[in-house]
């Protein structure tokens, strides 16, 4: 019996005091959710401590599902300008964990999740959650939001990705396809 290939995409929504997390696993075009979750760094006292607890938790998350690729979601807004560099540091954590293990890193626009998942940019998180709920036919709203906006990252980067083990050379436009083409070009 022929068994399909499968790969494994982790995403990851950063927080400094709640991380979400979700792993998927795609074969074929089947999409399945491994694992989804969050990581808390609320009781640690320092932002120190809690960047080292976000780095050795992706890290472990990496080591125990092996994915190919990290879909991160991009904080672009905060209350204040320190908040959104703790969010950064976060992020950059995140990203350094990845990067460590030799994980591919893509990073997303909340909105650019939203549209890709939901059909809209300016979706509620609720709405997403929800929408996630229909394609994947799991139930999902019992998870922290933090946790589905990271299940909506990956699978955003499914979406935009395509299946790379298909062997199939992705083109951004038409002219760059006509290049590796040549005979498909009409006279």
């Amino acid at each position: 019996m022929k068994t399909t290939p499968s790969y494994r995409y982790i995403g990851v929504d950063p927080g400094t005091n709640v991380l979400g997390y979700a792993i998927i696993e795609i074969a074929g075009k089947a999409v399945r959710v491994l694992d989804i979750g969050v990581l808390r760094m609320t009781k640690l006292e320092t932002h120190p401590l809690k960047l080292k607890r976000i780095f050795e938790g992706v890290e472990e998350l990496i080591e125990k599902y092996k994915p190919i690729e990290m879909a991160v979601e991009i904080p672009f807004y905060a209350k204040n300008p320190q908040s959104l560099l703790k969010l950064g540091r976060a992020q950059g954590v995140a990203i350094a964990a990845a990067m460590t293990n030799n994980v591919d890193v893509v990073e997303y626009y909340p909105k650019k999740i939203k549209l890709a998942v939901a059909g809209n940019g300016n979706a509620s998180k609720e709405q997403l959650a929800a929408m996630l709920e229909n394609i994947l036919k799991i139930k999902v709203s019992h998870y922290p939001l933090d946790a589905t906006d990271a299940l909506a990252a990956a699978v955003c980067h499914y979406y935009k990705r395509g299946n790379p083990l298909s062997g199939e050379k992705k083109y951004s436009d038409w002219s760059s396809y006509l290049k590796d083409n040549p005979n498909r070009k009409s006279s």
